[in-house]
């Protein structure tokens, strides 16, 4: 298992709020997201979605574009390079969850 792979089981699948962790990666894979933006997609409180994206950014995951308010956040290099390995996790955890709604709770 690459380090990669190892991480994002960790981060996704192994703690708490990995669910919303990997929604704000689904949601970050078709363009980049300013935390207030992603706040309204998640339907969850700011300080959550600001403590997943700063987990996320720590782990080389996401980078921000951008600073202060308006700060967003895209892909890093690392994980467009690796979205086949997050989308195998993505797909097992779903059915470990069988949430049925396909983007993984709420």
């Amino acid at each position: 298992m690459k380090a990669i792979e190892r991480l994002l089981w960790w981060l996704i699948a192994g703690s708490v709020g990995g669910i919303n962790r990997g929604r704000i990666i689904n949601i970050l894979k078709d363009r980049p997201y300013n935390a207030n933006q992603l706040t309204e997609q998640l339907d969850l409180d700011y300080k959550t979605v600001r403590h997943h994206l700063e987990m996320l950014e720590k782990n080389g995951l996401i980078i921000p574009i951008g600073d202060g308010y308006g700060k967003m956040y895209g892909l890093s290099p690392l994980l467009e390079e690796n979205l086949p390995v997050f989308e195998e996790i993505w797909v097992r955890i779903g059915k470990k969850n069988k949430t049925g709604s396909g983007d993984m709770g709420g």
